[in-house]
């Protein structure tokens, strides 16, 4: 039945885990036909794929029922009041929801689709409308000439807003607009900042602004102009770009979810994504990975807020990708023909198309995207770093932030946090193990061996409670004692001994057997406590009072108050008793007609131990250890309190780490069911079912061969 439990529990997680890896499913939905002659400019969908609309050339707004008997028909009808006809017309980024026409007369109209909820006979009913986040007239943008090109951006929270435009002239202007309240009339008013852009002349090939109008992007010519647009008097180039070879002409692009990158397509089949690097000439847009393709791709589709992109080859063929791992994760034709133009639902559940004068609608399963192998285990080049990194960071404040799940920072510290727990604990637990088992007398053992079990007892909570809240400051502070009593320690122990050898034996003879291991009891607490004493001397005199600073000032060595040291000592102690207990007991379980065999042959104490003794007990001190490191591996509250839960890559025992176990108890009550956070979590807890497996099955191994060896003593 246990082995069933495990069973169960091995292929539950597989179960939780398994969806991550699913590809990407496309699936037809409905087809809706629209004869009208008006060429269709724009197409959306409402959150939950009940809801579609089509802006037209002729500046009208259509809203399509998607569900129910009247799936497929027109519910209502917006038209965009214009005071000439429109000879420009561009969506936002996708995230906003915001579409804006350009008259011949200049006048800028900003419309944005809008589903009001309502229930009415108890049932759940939306009401399609439109709003203007300028004004429903418009504003008027001045402009010498008719403006052919444009980008715009309106930040209805902040009350600011951008545009972004070319006349027939050649210029380039860019119009920040804030919003300014009548206090008189309650009424908003739109203040106009035009300032011309520098340095770029002449017919340009794209604009783009991001979404909170700091960055201004012009494509010319194969060359990518970036602008920093925060301050309207004063526009200043940020980088200049060749982003593809001389003679190759840019097909598409566009800003990705977050608005850090830009995706750039050309004629020779090449997709490629640029963001802003701190390089060793500054911050400057750099081209960071390529996406292979086989055909030329003409238009590219960004998803509302993941770095997941859709886009569309001259043959129909219609192709997704997700750029922070550089995976492609489909690729094919999902219908007949050209697809005029695309739009991707605020969940990314749906697409919507036209071809052939039909729009259709596709059901989409793509809930996973962020996660490959290649992203879970190797360095990963994210948004704003400097260069490729294994990152974890689930969660953050910003809503464009872009989760990270590297699993290699965690692993990491799983396996330095039983590294350094092992290191102190391995050393104490044995020998304390042989001296007790072999050397102490009877009565002393039936002390020592009960109380050192009882150690196993102590919550784990606790430990690490006095660990992070009392053991860190205190080392923190004493740091120099603590270096001085680890070299000074051993050297007293020895002395004692030394001493203790050399007593008179009129003088041993009157001391109860076994005391020669208590004397040292006190000798080991008067040691510490001088060390401690002289602590602030040691501080003045050799690391000019602090030896914190003297760390990270004089060395540049990072120090965090709850690190690796603070962690060994704490998890070593927990580990103790379970180490002690099995390798005393495989040491007291030798019989004793081998070692007293060995004796009355004229070996000594010693050599029984070591060539007798030990050989024959290491089965069961090699259990003993590695049941001491499936410990410390799936040690969870010591090291949650005890250390800054910080996800670095650093062998330093002055840092701390963030472990497979203490990320899952910090991080699960967050997750979202279902989620990716949520699944990726699970999967940690498979790594971690699959540590803690190996190393049972290793010392399963290697202790039936050190059986089979030495069963002939």
């Amino acid at each position: 039945m246990v082995l069933v439990a495990l069973l169960l529990i091995f292929f539950y997680l597989l179960y939780v885990v398994q969806p991550i890896f699913d590809g990407v499913s496309i699936k037809h939905k409905l087809d809706i036909s629209v004869e009208q002659p008006n060429k269709t400019l724009a197409l959306g969908l409402d959150d939950h794929v009940e809801t579609a609309y089509r802006f037209t050339d002729d500046a009208q707004l259509t809203y399509f029922q998607l569900k129910g008997a009247n799936a497929g028909q027109p519910i209502s009808q917006f038209q965009i009041k214009l005071d000439a006809p429109a000879v420009a017309f561009t969506p936002s980024m996708a995230h906003l929801n915001q579409y804006a026409f350009i008259t011949q007369k200049h006048q800028l109209v900003v419309a944005s689709p809008k589903f009001e909820l309502g229930f009415a006979n108890n049932e759940r009913q939306i009401t399609p409308q439109v709003s203007y986040p300028l004004t429903p007239s418009g504003l008027s943008l001045s402009s010498n000439s008719i403006i052919e090109k444009f980008a715009f951006a309106i930040d209805s929270a902040d009350q600011k807003g951008g545009v972004l435009y070319q006349n027939s002239q050649g210029e380039i202007n860019f119009v920040r607009l804030d919003a300014e309240v009548n206090w008189m009339t309650d009424e908003t008013q739109w203040i106009q900042s035009q300032t011309k852009l520098p340095v770029v002349a002449g017919q340009v090939d794209y604009l783009l602004l991001t979404a909170d109008v700091s960055r201004a992007f012009v494509i010319q010519q194969g060359q990518l102009f970036v602008f920093n647009t925060r301050n309207p008097d004063d526009v200043s180039l940020v980088s200049k770009s060749q982003v593809v070879d001389y003679g190759t002409e840019v097909t598409a692009a566009a800003l990705l979810g977050g608005a850090n990158s830009i995706l750039i397509a050309d004629d020779s089949a090449n997709v490629s994504q640029w963001f802003e690097v701190n390089g060793e000439k500054g911050r400057r847009f750099e081209k960071i990975r390529s996406f292979d393709t086989e055909q030329v791709h003409t238009e590219i589709y960004p998803e509302y807020f993941r770095r997941s992109f859709v886009s569309i080859a001259k043959n129909g063929e219609l192709e997704v990708f997700y750029t922070t791992s550089q995976a492609e994760l489909f690729t094919g034709h999902i219908t007949q023909g050209k697809i005029d133009t695309l739009a991707i639902a605020p969940r990314a559940d749906a697409y919507i198309l036209q071809s052939n004068k039909t729009l259709q609608v596709f059901n989409v399963q793509n809930e996973h995207p962020e996660v490959t192998w290649s992203a879970l285990w190797q360095e990963v080049w994210y948004e704003g770093y400097s260069e490729p990194d294994y990152v974890w960071q689930s969660t953050s404040a910003s809503d464009d932030f872009e989760s990270k799940f590297s699993l290699v920072p965690i692993t990491f510290g799983t396996i330095k946090a039983a590294f350094y727990a092992m290191l102190f604990s391995v050393p104490i637990a044995l020998s304390a193990a042989i001296y007790t088992a072999y050397f102490m007398p009877a009565k002393i053992r039936t002390l020592v061996k009960p109380t050192v079990e009882i150690m196993e007892a102590l919550p784990t909570v606790i430990l690490g409670f006095l660990a992070g809240l009392w053991l860190a400051p205190l080392i923190e502070t004493h740091l120099a004692a603590l270096l001085v009593l680890v070299i000074l320690l051993p050297l007293c122990i020895l002395a004692v001994a030394f001493a203790w050898h050399n007593l008179p034996k009129a003088c041993l003879s009157k001391l109860p057997v076994g005391w020669d291991s208590i004397i040292l009891i006190p000798v080991i607490i008067l040691l510490a406590w001088g060390c401690l004493a002289i602590s602030p001397w040691l501080n003045d005199v050799f690391f000019d009072g602090d030896v914190r600073l003297f760390i990270t000032d004089d060395l540049g060595i990072s120090f965090d108050q709850r690190n690796s040291l603070v962690v060994g000592i704490a998890m070593g102690f927990a580990v103790i008793p379970t180490i002690f207990s099995i390798a005393e007991d495989a040491v007291f379980s030798v019989p004793k007609h081998l070692s007293q065999g060995s004796l009355a042959l004229g070996a000594s104490q010693w050599q029984t131990l070591v060539r007798v003794v030990l050989l024959t007990a290491s089965p069961g001190i090699f259990s003993a250890v590695m049941m001491g490191l499936g410990r410390a591996v799936g040690e969870t509250m010591i090291v949650l309190m005890a250390t800054g839960n910080t996800p670095i890559m650093d062998w330093s025992i002055f840092q701390g780490m963030r472990t497979l176990s203490a990320n899952i108890a910090v991080e699960m009550p967050e997750s979202e069911v279902g989620s990716t956070h949520y699944r990726i979590l699970f999967l940690a807890a498979f790594v971690l079912f699959i540590f803690t497996f190996i190393f049972n099955t290793i010392a399963e191994f290697v202790r039936q061969r050190l059986r089979d060896k030495y069963s002939s003593l």
